[in-house]
């Protein structure tokens, strides 16, 4: 690499790509017993990564995802604009992440960041020394995306696999296999190639940071949004007891192609005279769900081809611009 070397900021949240296994075939129980590197010391491991960069290690959580809140999630959005605000050279940000709730970390920064820097996601299936562990490779090709002038004004990424994923539609789709983050029906946004190359083969339509219209900046928390499951049979005791509990939005589930049991359906009626916002998604996993005539009489947002657990983000974040059903599917248009 000739001339001055990029600069890349990487921030540590822990995960698998950071959880050292007892043993090279440790590959299961290793993350209830591991120690959890911080970032520095999982660079320490991988001396590759650095090769050809200039590295910021920035110390931030090192835990479980499953651990991760949405409080976190605050917390980290501050941290990349201070990291990024404090040093203008930096030219992208990696963030090591646990692949557990890594998709709800990306999209949650690819709607609030105001960074105008490159953003990567990356994390691993295996733990850094396991078998044949993706650690090492993930983390070199996110500091490659991140490094990339073609990765700018794309939104936060996910890296993984050799592929780059938007944060808008790629989710996790396999427990254990290396290939476990997929983008459904619309594929990936390009490619990390052996030789070292970023190859971007499409853009994202939807509007993503940093030009949204979610400031976080000033926020303590997120409003209460839950998910609740459609299934053949169920009734409307979740949602019940959701209305009781003071939940802000229910995302519902659906059976595809985005609907709920008949109880549900009375349930969530009742949600909406209490004043929750109430979103339709599917469990299908792919497709659109498209507001009926119903739904929009009865104040009840669809939520696009946003997965449940995307969906709910965007209602957390919208309802802290809105809470008029006609405003939010405006949201779930745009973004």
């Amino acid at each position: 690499m000739n001339g001055p070397r990029p600069k890349v900021a990487i921030i540590g949240t822990g995960g698998s790509i950071s959880a050292m296994a007892r043993h090279s075939l440790d590959l299961l129980d290793y993350i209830d017993y591991a120690r959890i590197l911080e970032v520095d010391e999982l660079l320490a491991r991988f001396p590759e990564a650095t090769a050809g960069y200039e590295i910021v290690p920035v110390r931030f959580r090192a835990i479980n995802s499953v651990a991760m809140t949405t409080s976190d999630w605050l917390d980290l959005d501050r941290k990349i604009s201070d990291v990024v605000g404090a040093d203008p050279s930096i030219a992208g940000v990696v963030v090591t992440h646990g692949t557990a709730t890594l998709e709800e970390t990306a999209y949650f920064l690819h709607l609030v960041s105001k960074v105008d820097r490159p953003i990567v996601l990356v994390g691993a299936q295996r733990p850094p020394n396991g078998l044949s562990t993706d650690a090492a490779i993930n983390l070199v090709n996110a500091i490659r995306v991140a490094a990339s002038p073609s990765a700018r004004n794309v939104g936060v990424l996910v890296v993984f696999n050799d592929e780059i994923q938007s944060a808008r539609e790629v989710t996790k789709s396999a427990n254990f296999r290396l290939h476990a983050f997929r983008t459904p029906e619309l594929g990936a946004l390009g490619f990390v190639d052996p030789d070292g190359s970023v190859t971007m083969y499409r853009r994202p339509a939807r509007r993503h940071a940093p030009a949204t219209e979610f400031d976080v900046s000033g926020l303590d928390g997120l409003p209460r949004v839950d998910i609740v499951y459609a299934h053949a049979g169920a009734d409307a005791v979740i949602i019940d007891a959701l209305i009781r509990s003071g939940s802000k939005g229910i995302v519902l589930a659906g059976l595809p192609p985005g609907r709920p049991t008949m109880d549900q359906r009375t349930a969530m009626i009742a949600a909406r005279r209490s004043g929750i916002t109430v979103v339709q998604s599917s469990r299908a996993g792919a497709g659109r769900v498209i507001a009926s005539t119903r739904d929009i009489e009865d104040g009840i947002v669809a939520a696009d081809n946003l997965n449940p657990q995307k969906a709910r983000i965007l209602t957390m974040l919208s309802l802290t611009v809105t809470n008029e059903p006609s405003r939010l599917q405006r949201l779930f248009g745009e973004y």
